[in-house]
């Protein structure tokens, strides 16, 4: 298999993996954060309870994301090396940013968070809860920060020529602030919102269903459902600001998701269906014109289609970008219903006692983690053949002196230890779940 191929397929194992947890952490920090603010305004034990079994499984899933981030960085160097020099400038700013604003942030509160219980007061503890909250969504801040630069350069200049050139910053804040990032920033917020919110769901809907902890678990069901109701409804408005920009600076890629091939005509938008690259046609359900309608309000108003550009210059995988991003907005959309449909049985006081309900909560865990994963495949599979858009390509970025030997065996090996940390995770989660809310309170009251 070719060189270039594979230093692709490694990374986005790597990334793929590595991005399970940092969702799940900002997420759980989040409701963290909404149950010990309960807790010191109402008093209720239970909520105090809720927080210290969520914060052990806050504490396993920062722990694994911290380990698996690590070997991306070793990646850069020695399977991308000509992109690494070509960005070494914007991302060592963005990165110095994150250590500075994040990581400075996360390790003054963290010990607290985990070892405070009973040695600082109540609102300090609180406090620490949301310094390490923050800190995590700054983190993700400047990482989106760096990857958005990548889709929509700004606030730069290149030096050098060839080999030897890369990209300078020359204004800051334009390069943090380029046209992508905020939208993005608050589209990837959400979607670790909805991670987290649905890991507390599912896992408070198999207590109910199994008749533990009903009222503590009632209490905590209610939380996530308001959290994840807001937020997967408010998710639907950050994807369309966002698709917009893309319109706007990306237009291969828009076309892209949507199989939109004719240079410049009314776009269709489809509910599903599969592209034929050689054919250039899309086969399935879809509504004439929709695309045209979401970017201008108009059903005439002309895309610009894929042979608007020469074939290096716009994605070869058209119906991967086309199938991830349906699967992204498919699950979005049926996350907005299940969570919308909750919240009316809540009202209605019938939401616990529908069984099937609760079992569907049970396993849609699974679903944000998979639309995150997906989002993320049709961004960056969509910006292909650019590794930064419109300047460096991603052939041109990798480094010629691996081969593909060195990068097979290092797959395999990062294949086997990501496995081992994937079951070690689960293995640590079903403990923790089996044991329950008040054996994690009795336990970390005897450790103090």
């Amino acid at each position: 298999m070719d060189t270039e191929i594979l230093a692709r397929i490694q990374f986005a194992f790597t990334i793929a993996f590595h991005y399970i947890y940092p969702p799940l952490s900002i997420g759980i920090g989040l409701i963290m954060v909404i149950m010990e603010g309960l807790y010191l305004k109402t008093g209720d034990k239970e909520y105090e309870v809720l927080t210290r079994f969520w914060l052990k499984i806050f504490a396993i899933t920062f722990g694994i994301g911290v380990a698996t981030g690590i070997i991306m960085e070793f990646e850069f160097g020695t399977n991308w090396a000509v992109y690494s020099k070509y960005v070494g400038d914007i991302f060592g700013s963005a990165l110095a940013a994150e250590g500075l604003f994040a990581f400075g942030l996360e390790s003054t509160f963290l010990g607290i968070l985990i070892f405070g219980w009973n040695r600082v007061s109540p609102k300090v503890h609180f406090i620490s809860t949301i310094g390490v909250f923050f800190g995590s969504m700054f983190s993700a801040v400047w990482i989106v920060v760096a990857n958005s630069w990548q889709q929509t350069p700004a606030g730069y200049h290149i030096v050098g020529d060839g080999l030897s050139a890369r990209a300078e910053v020359t204004d800051f804040w334009a390069m943090v602030f380029n046209p992508s990032s905020v939208d993005r920033i608050i589209h990837t917020w959400q979607g670790a919102f909805l991670a987290g919110a649905f890991l507390v769901l599912s896992v408070h809907a198999y207590y109910i269903r199994k008749g533990r902890y009903v009222e503590l678990s009632k209490k905590a069901f209610k939380i996530a459902l308001i959290v994840a109701t807001i937020v997967s409804f408010s998710q639907l408005l950050s994807g369309h600001s966002s698709a917009d920009g893309v319109a706007k600076n990306q237009p291969a890629k828009l076309a892209a998701m949507e199989g939109h091939y004719e240079k410049s005509s009314p776009a269709g938008l489809y509910l599903l269906g599969w592209v034929d690259n050689e054919k250039q046609k899309v086969t399935g359900l879809g509504l004439p014109g929709g695309l045209s309608f979401l970017v201008h309000q108009d059903f005439e108003a002309p895309i610009t289609g894929l042979n608007a550009f020469s074939e290096k210059d716009r994605p070869s995988q058209v119906n991967a970008v086309f199938q991830f991003y349906h699967i992204m907005i498919s699950i979005g959309m049926f996350l907005i219903a299940l969570t919308f449909y909750a919240s009316f049985l809540w009202w209605r006081g019938k939401l616990f006692e529908t069984k099937w309900l609760m079992w569907i909560f049970s396993f849609s865990v699974i679903l944000p983690q998979i639309a995150n994963q997906a989002g993320w495949f049709a961004a960056e599979m969509g910006r292909q053949p650019w590794i930064v858009y419109g300047h460096l390509r991603t052939s041109e970025g990798f480094s010629q002196e691996v081969s593909a030997n060195q990068i097979v065996f290092s797959l395999v090996l990062f294949t086997v230890v990501y496995t081992l940390l994937l079951f070690l995770f689960l293995y640590s989660l079903n403990k923790k779940i089996k044991h329950g809310p008040y054996d994690e309170a009795k336990n970390a009251l005897e450790i103090i």
